[in-house]
């Protein structure tokens, strides 16, 4: 199928960054998010702007969607008339993290009308995002995400194909969630223990990185926990939702998740003290409401 036009709802820290590089290469695409400020920009940036959803979506050949969560993609899809608007056979490229069964829900409704549908979480963040290096792990028949192969390589350099089924994609990124949130709260305690006896974070963290304890979350996240104010690239409230995700999809499969939900209660604490939009690494400060002040 030719991709002749394309829709692009969600406007976001990741979403805008992702649909600058789709309009960079040359797709006709036009976009939608609620703030007035973010389709101002994307038009600036050579994109088309849509006052609606609906309007996004008119006879588009794809709509790919940067939502917050499941709740936004059926709002966007079936509230808002963004299926309906598509063209006959264009495909929905849901890309928000959301639970595995909520995925295969949403693409029950879609692939009724005869659209298709790929289930295609994302994982790289802001900085992924913004330099086109996403890590896509995509659900959907073969065929079907052949022909969507265009767009997605230009969002990401690995475009994995994980299985035919809505919701198995979902399934991946919930396994890599788990491993990211407990290990950056793995990070967090092991640091505030070094702290808590008053040995230099900065030598820690440097013997650290380099010994068989190393992760791409310690060496990432661990700088900015000795940081006050780091910047963020993804707040606490994300893993709060994705660690959320992660044990439904354990309850849904009968697993036992005990690590994952000791890591959700930590995230969870961080963001009922009122931290939620800090940066992730903040969690930190959980082990530091526990222990008592620094010595």
């Amino acid at each position: 199928m030719a991709l002749s036009r394309i829709a692009f709802v969600g406007l976001g820290a990741m979403g805008m960054p992702m649909a600058r590089h789709l309009v960079a290469t040359g797709f006709d695409l036009r976009g939608y998010d609620i703030r007035p400020e973010s389709r101002a920009a994307l038009a600036a940036a050579g994109g088309g702007k849509a006052e609606t959803v609906a309007e996004a979506a008119s006879d588009a050949d794809a709509i790919l969607l940067m939502v917050v969560n499941g709740a936004q993609a059926e709002d966007v899809l079936f509230g808002q008339g963004a299926l309906d608007a598509l063209a006959p056979g264009a495909t929905v490229v849901l890309m928000a993290t959301c639970p595995p069964q909520a995925v295969a829900d949403i693409a029950a409704r879609v692939l009724a009308t005869g659209r298709r549908f790929i289930d295609a979480p994302v994982s790289g963040g802001v900085v992924g995002a913004e330099a086109a290096t996403l890590t896509i792990m995509a659900a959907a028949p073969a065929e079907v995400l052949a022909a969507m192969r265009p767009v997605l390589d230009r969002l990401g350099d690995r475009v994995f194909h994980v299985g035919t089924e809505p919701g198995q994609g979902a399934t991946v990124k919930a396994v890599n969630q788990l491993l990211c949130g407990v290990h950056i709260a793995a990070t967090a305690e092991a640091l505030s223990l070094a702290e808590r006896v008053g040995v230099d974070l900065a030598v820690v963290l440097e013997i650290l990185s380099g010994s068989s304890a190393s992760s791409w979350m310690l060496r990432d996240r661990g700088p900015r926990m000795l940081e006050d104010e780091p910047r963020v690239t993804s707040a606490v409230d994300i893993f709060v939702k994705d660690l959320g995700i992660v044990l439904e999809a354990g309850r849904g499969a009968k697993a036992a998740l005990p690590l994952a939900g000791l890591a959700h209660q930590l995230f969870l604490s961080t963001s009922g003290r009122g931290e939620g939009a800090l940066d992730d690494s903040q969690v930190v400060r959980a082990y530091r409401a526990l222990n008592g002040p620094r010595r």
